[in-house]
């Protein structure tokens, strides 16, 4: 669980430590990219705390999401249709949906070891 924290706070550092400018145009594809690799990123946290992790699925999801939600919105703006709120609000949600599920897988685990620490002091 620990390499995919380490991997996304190091992604985050080096973004912000470089000195590369994502040119105005391109601003919405990029936002909406990070979106779709953060939900792949939650998710693999997930999988992994469930103990069903698997490398592929998370590669193969990580960059297809994102392809995809890039390609979903030049398509939009092909078609003059803003897209890019649709998809970050299906990328949010399921962010957000992530986040939750692995807040409750957490606060489960913790619950049943305060349990088993008070069964055994007894």
């Amino acid at each position: 669980m620990i390499a995919p924290i380490l991997g996304l706070i190091c992604g985050v550092l080096i973004g912000v430590a470089s000195k590369v400018v994502i040119p105005y145009g391109y601003s919405g594809y990029v936002a909406v990219a990070i979106l779709a690799c953060l939900d792949s990123v939650l998710g693999g946290i997930y999988a992994i705390l469930q103990k069903q992790f698997d490398l592929k699925i998370f590669a193969t999801g990580f960059f297809c999401n994102g392809i995809l939600a890039v390609g979903l919105v030049w398509l939009g703006n092909q078609l003059d249709i803003n897209l890019s709120i649709a998809a970050i609000v299906v990328f949010g949600s399921r962010i957000f949906n992530n986040f939750s599920q692995i807040r409750r897988f957490l606060l489960k685990k913790s619950q049943k070891q305060i349990i088993v620490v008070t069964e055994k002091e007894e």
